[in-house]
This record gives C-alpha cells, sequence and structure tokens, in this order.
C-alpha cells in the first residue's frame, strides 16, 4: 500500500505550499530552485539584502536570525509548512519550540539542528554518546583553559570556534607561541560569539572524505531509509574548501566503515534530509570529523557528476518524495574566489571558460566581494578525477573578477 505523501500546492496561492529557508547563501539558492521546481512557494531570510537565494525565492527577509524574537515574528508572519536551517547563527531554541508545538517541521529536525549549530554538542553525540572514533578533542572557554587544552592535546593542534563554518575562526597551532594568537582569532571569527573553542589532535590520515548521507522515505511504504551518495574527496585551505572530485577513491573496507559511521551519526540526528558527513580516512581506518545537516559546499560537484544534485535530493527527501544517489559521471569543481574587497564586482571570461562542452559554472551573484569569499564555482567531467579537477581548475581560472 502506497502511503500518503505531501500534497503540493500553487505557489502565491492559497493551497501554496511553503518552506522557509534561514540563511540564502550559494548552497541555499540551489535548494530554492530545485524547491520551486516541485511546485513549491520559498521565503529566504538572511542578515542582509540580495542574498543568492533571495534572488530567486518568491518572497525574501532581512534580519537577525539569532535573535530570538525576531525569528519567531517571522515565522508567525510566514507560517511555513517546512523550515530549513542553511546556517549557524540561528536562535535554535526558537526551532525548538516550533517542533514541540508542531507550528511547522524543521529540517531535518529540531534535534539535529541544534546539535550541529554547535561543534561541542555534535562531538559529544559521536564521540561520547554513539562510540564513533574520532581525533582526541577538549574544550575551553578562557584563555587559560585554552593554554592548558593545547599543552593537554599537543602539538600540532587545530582550534575551531564551537560556531562557525566555511573556515572563520579555524586555525592550526603549531606551538605553544602561537596559542595566544589562536585564542584571539577564534573569537573573532566564530558566526556567534559563544567564547567556546575546540582543540583537536591532529591525525594522520591520508585524505577527508564528504559522504553525502540521505534520509528519505520509502517511496511505498514511508519508512525512512538512508542512502549514500557515493565519496566526495575534497581539498582544503584554512579550513575553507578549494576544490572538490567525485568519487574519491578508496578500500572496500573503508567506504563500509564510513557508511556504518555516517548511518550511526545521521540516524541519531533523525529527520529527512541530505547530510554532509565528513570523515578522515587512512587506509581502512576511519575517523567522523563533523557532520552538516544540509547540503555540504563540497557537494557542488554534484552538479556535474550525479542524476540528481544533492539539492535536488535535498528537496525530494523533504518533500517525502523518492530519492535517486546514482552517479553518471567523474566530476570535479573548483572555486571562485572574489580577489578583492569590494561592492558591484563584474565577471568576464565566461566565453573562455565555457568554450569546453564539459564544463560548467554558477555564479552566485553575492553582492559584497572579500579576497576570500566564493563567488562562484566551476564543474567538470572527465574521464578520471585528476583529469576532471585539471579542467575545474582551468575552467575557474579563465574568470576575471573586476572593480567598477
Amino acid at each position: 500500500m502506497m502511503y500518503m505523501s505531501v500534497i503540493i500546492g500553487t505557489p502565491l496561492q492559497s493551497s501554496a505550499f511553503k518552506v522557509l529557508l534561514l540563511g540564502s547563501g550559494e548552497l541555499g539558492k540551489e535548494v530554492v530552485i530545485s524547491l520551486q521546481r516541485l511546485g513549491v512557494e520559498v521565503h529566504a531570510a538572511d542578515r542582509y539584502d540580495g542574498a543568492p537565494a533571495m534572488q530567486v525565492a518568491h518572497f525574501s527577509y532581512t534580519l537577525n536570525m539569532a535573535n530570538a524574537e525576531e525569528l519567531k515574528q517571522l515565522i508567525q508572519q510566514v507560517k511555513p509548512h517546512l523550515i530549513i536551517p542553511e546556517i549557524e547563527a540561528i536562535a535554535t531554541e526558537v526551532l525548538v519550540e516550533v517542533e514541540r508545538q508542531n507550528i511547522a517541521t524543521v529540517i531535518p529536525s529540531a534535534k539535529a539542528v541544534n546539535l550541529t549549530m554547535n561543534r561541542e554538542g555534535i562531538r559529544r553525540l559521536a564521540a561520547e554518546e554513539l562510540g564513533l572514533p574520532t581525533s582526541a578533542y577538549r574544550f575551553a572557554d578562557s584563555l587559560d583553559s585554552f593554554r592548558a587544552a593545547c599543552d593537554d592535546i599537543g602539538y600540532p593542534n587545530f582550534v575551531k570556534p564551537v560556531m562557525s563554518s566555511s573556515g572563520k575562526g579555524q586555525s592550526r597551532v603549531k606551538n605553544f607561541d602561537e596559542v595566544d594568537a589562536a585564542w584571539e582569532y577564534a573569537q573573532t571569527g566564530g558566526r556567534v560569539n559563544q567564547g567556546t573553542v575546540i582543540v583537536e589532535a591532529q591525525i594522520d590520515f591520508d585524505f577527508e572524505i564528504t559522504l553525502l548521507t540521505v534520509r528519505a522515505k520509502n517511496a511505498e511504504t514511508g519508512e525512512i531509509e538512508t542512502q549514500y551518495c557515493d565519496p566526495i574527496g575534497h581539498r582544503q585551505d584554512a579550513g575553507d574548501y578549494v576544490e572538490s572530485w567525485q568519487p574519491q577513491a578508496m578500500t572496500a573496507a573503508a567506504l563500509e566503515e564510513s557508511k556504518r559511521i555516517a548511518h550511526k551519526v545521521t540516524t541519531a540526528l533523525g529527520g529527512c534530509g541530505i547530510f554532509g558527513v565528513e570523515l578522515f580516512i587512512k587506509g581502512d581506518k576511519v575517523w567522523f570529523s563533523e557532520v552538516s545537516p544540509r547540503p555540504h559546499d563540497t557537494g557542488l560537484v554534484t552538479l556535474a557528476s550525479q542524476f540528481q544534485s544533492e539539492f535536488e535530493l535535498h528537496a525530494r527527501a523533504i518533500l517525502g518524495l523518492p530519492v535517486n544517489t546514482t552517479r553518471h559521471s567523474m566530476a570535479a569543481s573548483a572555486v571562485i574566489y572574489a580577489g578583492v574587497d569590494d561592492l558591484n564586482l563584474s565577471f568576464s571570461g565566461l566565453n573562455l571558460a565555457l568554450v569546453h562542452p564539459d564544463t560548467d559554472l554558477r555564479l552566485f551573484g553575492k553582492p559584497e566581494g572579500f579576497k576570500r569569499r566564493r563567488m562562484g564555482v566551476a564543474t567538470a567531467r572527465a574521464e578520471t578525477t585528476d583529469q576532471a579537477r585539471e579542467l575545474a581548475q582551468q575552467t575557474a581560472a579563465q574568470i576575471s573578477i573586476h572593480q567598477n
């Protein structure tokens, strides 16, 4: 017997099925597009005007989403069926209350959002409750306790604010002389300055992957099932993704262990949707690093590699629709940085970038650029991932960014 799935109405009409996106970056923009193709009315919010997802949503709102009162008022105004948090700086206690009162469904769940917005919550869940292998770690909430934690963990180590993303506030501490500067950077780099940081031991790994893990309902039974995309390899610079490729070659044993870890942590978080599970790999050994309960930046490669990109998978899963995680090509992505601190930027070289038939571009439309801000991404398909990586980098390099 087929289970009763969600009914999608007509956007801008009283029958509309409404989704509220909290955070309107480039990943959210692709989610909005995928949802609109399925007839969903999308409302996008962010802290600044003209954010990428706002440009394609039906309605947009600018507010401080970390302010509980402002967030409550927005939810009351929109009356969404689903709420999709895309960033960390959100008053998550409001989402917990919204779910408790059955006002809306939080994607993937209020518990997942609450835990993963804070590195302390997700690390304690993974290591202490679920018993998953992780690097050694300590938390610190003062300079003195931070110094002690660094000495306890040893050098080199990695320091991250408990609430940050895309490498903000993160640093690698090679010796005690760098400790105080790392503390100061972590305090200024977090999305929400809570004063707490995590100090992690350096793991001797061969490479790291993102295992996109999808929790979606079976079309016939309505039971939630877990599916996996092929592993994505990626390279980071100062904690920020620079390029990614799919698939990442790894042993069968390591892949099975990666799936076991991903299944355990995503099941504990609950709900439906896509999760970006980050893992360290050495031979057959696997360590859990982090998990994002939403599309992952390294997963931009799936725009070129899969029949359904991570954004389409997320949209389908949260609506209770069937998903297909099959990959059709070897592919890679390469980031395009602004290179300047300025507004109103222009882009040239698109004709040269796209001359190869297996390349593509996404320019995000961000209204302001910073030297290390992602303004776009190039994707490429090829016979091997190495060839795809080279082609993606060449494509990205053709784009010139100009100040006006």
